[in-house]
This record gives C-alpha cells, sequence and structure tokens, in this order.
C-alpha cells in the first residue's frame, strides 16, 4: 500500500503569498510550478492527481509538498549551492556601487566597465555583474519634462475622466497633428531581407517636400479619422473640424481632447465653435503630451508606415498615409486607458520628491 500523506494546510495569509506567486507575470516559473503545487495539495488533491493536473511528475510534487511541510514558504525556494567562495568582499561592491552613483570619472559623464575596473581594481567582469546585479546601466539616459501648467491637476483629471468615464450621447476623439512629415526617397533600391542577411537602404535620400496628417481617435473602438494637408494653419484645422463634423452622427456632441497648439485657439476657431455647439475642446497640461491617445496611434505609424519607407512625391506619401488609416479601420484597436488621474498625480509627487531631493 502507497504510504499515507501527511495533511498540508497553509494560512489564509500563506494563500495569499502563494496565489501572488503563481500569478504575477515576473515570478520564476520554477517558483510559480511550486507554489501552484502546494496550492492543490492544500485542497486535498493526491500526488498523482497534482502531477497529472500541472503536467509535473510525482515525485517532484511529493518533494515540494515535503519541503513546505518541513520549512514553509522558505521552503519553495532553492537551497543555496556549493562552490568557490567569494573572493570579492562586501566593501569593495559598496565602493563600486557608491563611484557608479555618487563619483563620474573626471574626463567622463558616466562610467564604463573598463573605466571603473581601472579606478577600482575589480575586473572588468565583475564591475559588469555588479552592475547587473543592482539593476545599474550608467550608458542610459531617459529625457523628462515635467509640466508647469498650473491647471495641471484640474485637466488630467477632466481628461482621464472622459477616458474612463465618456460621457453619454458623445463621442471622445483625441485630436492632434502630425506635422512635417517628409517625403524621402532613398537614392538607390533598398536591398530586401532574404535568409541570413538583413535588409538594407542607402544613407542617403532626396526630399520631396512635407506634408501634415490630421487625425482623431475614437479610443473607445480604434477608428480614426484622418486628412493630409500641405500646410499647418488654424484654416486646415477648420476644415479638419468640419470633417469630423460631417463624420460624427448629429445626434451626439463631440469632445475634443487637444494640445495647446496656438491654431487651437484662433478667432477663426472660436468663431466656428460658437456656431457647432455640440463641440468641446479639452485642452492636455502644457509638456504633457502623453495623455493624448493619438500620440501613441501616431507613434505606430510611424513605426509600421513612415520611417522605412521610401516616397517619390509628397503624394505618394499622402497615398500611404490614407492607405495606413484605412487599413486601420478595417481591423481597429480600441487603446484602454488604465490609470486613475489619483495614480497618475501620485505618481508625479513621488517622482518630483525625488528630483528636489536628487545632488545633481
Amino acid at each position: 500500500m502507497a504510504r499515507p500523506l501527511a495533511p498540508l494546510t497553509i494560512t489564509d495569509e500563506q494563500r495569499s503569498e502563494l496565489r501572488g506567486w503563481a500569478a504575477r507575470p515576473t515570478t520564476a516559473q520554477a517558483i510559480a510550478l511550486r507554489a501552484r503545487i502546494v496550492l492543490r495539495c492544500a485542497d486535498g488533491d493526491s500526488n498523482e492527481e497534482v502531477a497529472e493536473g500541472l503536467g509535473t511528475h510525482r515525485v517532484t510534487v511529493g518533494k515540494w509538498r515535503r519541503r513546505f511541510l518541513e520549512l514553509g514558504l522558505d521552503g519553495l525556494v532553492d537551497s543555496p549551492r556549493p562552490g568557490a567562495p567569494r573572493v570579492i568582499t562586501d566593501e569593495a561592491v559598496e565602493s563600486a556601487i557608491s563611484k557608479t552613483l555618487e563619483a563620474p570619472p573626471k574626463n567622463a559623464t558616466h562610467w564604463s566597465t573598463r573605466s571603473l575596473a581601472n579606478a577600482t581594481g575589480l575586473s572588468q567582469t565583475a564591475v559588469s555583474r555588479i552592475w547587473r546585479a543592482f539593476s545599474l546601466q550608467p550608458h542610459r539616459v531617459e529625457t523628462f519634462k515635467l509640466s508647469n501648467d498650473p491647471l495641471f491637476v484640474s485637466k488630467v483629471r477632466d481628461i482621464v475622466g472622459l477616458y474612463l468615464n465618456p460621457p453619454d450621447r458623445a463621442l471622445v476623439l483625441c485630436v492632434d497633428e502630425k506635422s512635417q512629415i517628409q517625403a524621402l526617397e532613398r537614392t538607390q533600391p533598398l536591398l530586401p531581407l532574404r535568409p541570413g542577411a538583413i535588409a538594407r537602404r542607402t544613407h542617403d535620400y532626396v526630399r520631396h517636400g512635407t506634408t501634415t496628417l490630421f487625425a482623431a481617435l475614437d479610443a473607445r473602438t480604434g477608428r480614426v479619422i484622418g486628412k493630409c494637408y500641405r500646410q499647418h494653419r488654424a484654416d486646415e484645422f477648420r476644415r479638419f473640424l468640419r470633417i469630423i463634423d460631417e463624420s460624427v452622427p448629429a445626434n451626439l456632441d463631440v469632445h475634443l481632447i487637444l494640445d495647446n497648439y496656438s491654431t487651437h485657439k484662433t478667432p477663426v476657431i472660436r468663431r466656428w465653435l460658437a456656431r457647432h455647439p455640440r463641440f468641446h475642446l479639452h485642452f492636455t497640461p502644457t509638456y504633457s503630451s502623453w495623455i493624448n491617445l493619438v500620440e501613441s496611434w501616431f507613434s505606430a505609424l510611424t513605426r509600421r508606415r513612415v520611417r522605412r519607407g521610401s516616397f517619390c512625391s509628397t503624394r505618394s506619401l499622402e497615398r500611404a498615409l490614407q492607405e495606413y488609416v484605412a487599413s486601420n479601420n478595417q481591423t481597429p484597436t480600441p487603446f484602454a486607458w488604465t490609470k486613475s488621474a489619483q495614480e497618475i498625480l501620485d505618481s508625479v509627487r513621488r517622482f518630483c520628491q525625488r528630483t528636489s531631493n536628487s545632488a545633481h
């Protein structure tokens, strides 16, 4: 007869922790499997039933059942493996980290693995391992710009409210212009992608003019109203508003999310809006284009159709842009806004605290 299994019981706190390990995307797959094994065992399943349900071996199930009974949650973590003793002291690691964070080299803006190795007496491989262990990447830098809009809080709440709780009998459109799109033609034909060889193109090109794409994105459906114009003035924006007016059913109000570009606030536009009271404008905070979802759509357009394209004329570029809009509208993908206004404001507050406490 099989050996009777020791009963496995877990507390509510342990169950919550195990469920987190099993569901969290960043958890190592081995740990996630062990968490699922313990949860199934706690539900009263036998080793054979757990093994069959999770696609593993009953010996594996028995091992982690036993480890959990003996050590609890700590038993699901791999035991330390034998090996050569560490030769780099904690003081050396601390010195390398301190230099990386607080003392840039005299002849450069940041450390490299080689320069820091020379300065600390460590090997280049050791420096690389230390940086990876503490998630340090001195060679990388990103840009940021905090909004100085005095109405930042109210504008964020207004726009996020439109995304998360759009008004009844109304259409919310994210509107912007992608200006100065260049019709660039490569001086020689493209060498296409082949097995063992990436696609190649010449570094030089011929300019054939520019165009501006006006776009209005319905984030709920992913559909886009788009029109190309050769100039970027209030008159073109008024003509685009007329296209939106003709495209949206007359029984719906229209809420437009816009940036603070001057053409959106000219007397011509104000007079047009006065004659069309169903249009309501919501302006984004300054330096906050990220809150306008059409910017994400423009980014996809650039990557997929413009950046690697070769256009012999402005007309061919505009045709390509209109074809992209038509293709997008055949199989549109909704844009889902997930963060609440308070989460955004809390994130900005934490970032301001970090930057104000920085010595740089």
